[in-house]
């Protein structure tokens, strides 16, 4: 992330989370969306309502909390572009590739590469920049994304993604 915005990379932090209301959670993923001790998406939890805009457990972590003029995409999906602006935005910024990170490996980050590559989007998975409860889903997951020549992407460790940038 630091070597991303020395070399002045348009960095975006996506947040999957809903509104209060909860007008924007379609009821199949508010079924499926079981927590560990059987909470769902909006139900009052420890840390505040599961995965609301606004409430104390939903945030990005302060380690790589957005800077100023760092978009903050809330998003009511799994993947960053369905029933947002993303797309939209990154376009009129003339942007064609796309780096990727975060949690978790085997949802949100693999679905917005997947929607990406869709809409033609070069992407790159930083693999050891992103995170899972699962260690082989993430594995699994990283591994499916460049099957068959980089069906949907590539993936490369942060050392040579800083690296590069380094050499700009």
């Amino acid at each position: 992330l630091a070597a991303a915005r020395a070399a002045g990379v348009l960095v975006m932090h996506t947040m999957e989370c809903h509104t209060p209301n909860l007008d924007d959670l379609p009821p199949t993923k508010r079924k499926r969306g079981n927590c560990s001790e059987g909470e769902r998406i909006g139900d009052k939890a420890a840390m505040g309502r599961i995965l609301v805009r606004g409430e104390h457990g939903t945030g990005i972590v302060e380690d790589v909390a957005p800077i100023e003029g760092e978009k903050i995409l809330y998003k009511p999906g799994k993947g960053a572009f369905w029933a947002t602006e993303i797309h939209a935005y990154l376009q009129a910024r003339g942007v064609t590739h796309l780096l990727l990170a975060g949690a978790t490996t085997e949802v949100c980050v693999q679905t917005t590469m997947r929607e990406a590559n869709d809409r033609g989007y070069e992407c790159c998975i930083v693999g050891d920049a992103t995170g899972s409860y699962n260690p082989v889903f993430k594995k699994v997951a990283l591994e499916m994304v460049v099957a068959q020549g980089g069906i949907v992407g590539w993936q490369c460790p942060t050392a040579h993604v800083v690296e590069r940038l380094s050499a700009k």
